[in-house]
């Protein structure tokens, strides 16, 4: 695969939004926005040395937003011929018609729309030639190296490569007209292992927009097949009350419940624990977090938000405190704010470290649990209770003595944003998180 996989170019993306634009003021109305994009994407999976699946997928579309004052109407369309482009706007304006104003609806403020209408300089294009043959080898490689880890690792559940190249254009018509392609690619596997009656799974992957950055398939099977091979013999404990130290992996999550409440659907939904918190010290003075969209080869690197308005790096919690929300143009009018540049949800979510590695933070937290593994989505947005089924490791003396299995850990976000003492610096990068393993001083633990 390679960015010549696409059928358009960047340039035809773009005349195909300035149409679309020209058409809806032709029909009378009185502001309109488009994206239309464009992904190809590979993915094999091999399973016990066999190929299990080989999918291939090519995909293209338009979304046509037009307003008529303040109301508002939307259509999209996988055909992109010129007749399906003028029946979809067309379908869009007759669904302005009957749709009831909304005061907070409309484009972007004019004043808040990018000036750079491209992504040069982030590097996020890095499209990977793999045929097919040579993803199969790759990922049985990777199944193999799982395997090889540990003889008591006998099943798996595959491996997969995984790449996508994909590029976009959005225009309004205020005047702004921009796009880019991007890449993702990735490599993963997951397998069990048994001892007597006994039978844990568990797995590993690598993810990033640039295939020369990805770990190699030989080191994610064999951490696949260690982190399994580590849980047989893991056990229930009694309930208690102990630190519990969030491994990087599952620690992002964290700051997705944050974001979340933050953000202004929420907000203005008053469906949030989180109300009125800017000013506030929601966590603990050794938490910053950054929202950054500059960050090169970045996941969810971008120069401006689905609405065209200019991203910016900002500072949403310095040490502990809120500094701001998530808001595009129109949860921000909702709340009588401005667009944040975050439409379309957060760009790279950076939680600064405090702390050295794992092992300086297990030696920190002395006794407790470390969680690697999270289940259910027992988390309440608008009251912050917490609960959700768990795996992991029981800590004595700053070193794991062994795995834990089917207890729950319980608290509220509230709380625990206020308890966390330590950021690792074991930093791991999921998508748009980055952030290492977090230790909360205190939670319930409810097993037997």
């Amino acid at each position: 695969m390679s960015q010549h996989a696409f059928t358009l170019t960047q340039a035809q993306l773009r005349q195909i939004v300035a149409d679309v634009l020209a058409h809806a003021k032709s029909l009378g109305a009185t502001a309109a926005e488009a994206k239309v994009s464009e992904g190809v994407g590979q993915t094999v999976t091999v399973r016990h040395d066999d190929v299990e699946t080989i999918q291939y997928n090519r995909d293209k579309g338009i979304g046509i937003t037009v307003y008529l004052g303040q109301r508002r109407g939307n259509a999209s369309t996988s055909d992109l011929s010129p007749q399906a482009l003028r029946a979809t706007t067309e379908a869009a304006l007759s669904i302005a018609r009957f749709t009831a104003e909304d005061p907070a609806a409309g484009l972007a403020d004019p004043d808040r729309l990018a000036r750079q209408t491209d992504a040069t300089g982030l590097d996020l294009c890095h499209p990977w030639t793999i045929s097919v043959d040579e993803a199969v080898e790759t990922a049985r490689v990777c199944e193999a190296a799982a395997f090889a880890a540990d003889q008591r690792v006998n099943n798996s559940e595959g491996a997969t490569v995984w790449t996508e190249v994909s590029q976009f254009a959005y225009g309004n018509s205020h005047g702004f007209i921009g796009g880019y392609p991007t890449t993702q690619h990735s490599i993963s596997c997951a397998v069990i292992a048994g001892e007597g009656d006994a039978m844990q799974r568990d797995a590993w992957d690598t993810w990033t927009s640039d295939p020369a950055d990805l770990d190699t398939a030989a080191s994610v099977g064999r951490l696949a097949g260690q982190r399994t091979v580590a849980r047989l013999g893991a056990r229930k404990i009694a309930t208690t009350q102990a630190p519990i130290l969030y491994e990087a992996p599952v620690a992002g999550g964290l700051a997705s419940h944050f974001i979340s409440a933050v953000s202004g659907g929420s907000l203005y939904r008053k469906s949030s624990f989180l109300p009125d918190s800017v000013g506030q010290a929601v966590f603990s003075d050794r938490v910053t977090i950054t929202d950054d969209p500059a960050i090169p080869k970045g996941l969810a690197s971008s120069p401006f938000d689905e609405e065209g308005v200019a991203t910016v790096r900002r500072e949403v919690v310095s040490k502990g405190v809120v500094q701001g929300y998530f808001l595009g143009s129109y949860s921000a009018r909702k709340l009588n704010l401005r667009s944040t540049g975050n439409a379309g949800g957060n760009h790279n979510i950076v939680v600064q470290p405090t702390a050295g590695d794992l092992e300086a933070l297990l030696k920190q937290m002395g006794r407790g649990f470390l969680v690697t593994e999270l289940m259910g989505s027992g988390v309440n947005g608008v009251t912050g209770d917490y609960s959700r089924g768990a795996a992991g490791f029981w800590v004595e003396g700053g070193a794991i003595a062994y795995p834990v299995q089917e207890v729950t850990i319980a608290g509220n976000l509230k709380d625990m944003y206020q308890r966390i003492v330590a950021v690792g610096s074991d930093v791991i990068v999921r998508g748009g998180r980055r952030t290492g393993s977090i230790l909360i001083d205190n939670m319930t633990i409810a097993g037997d």
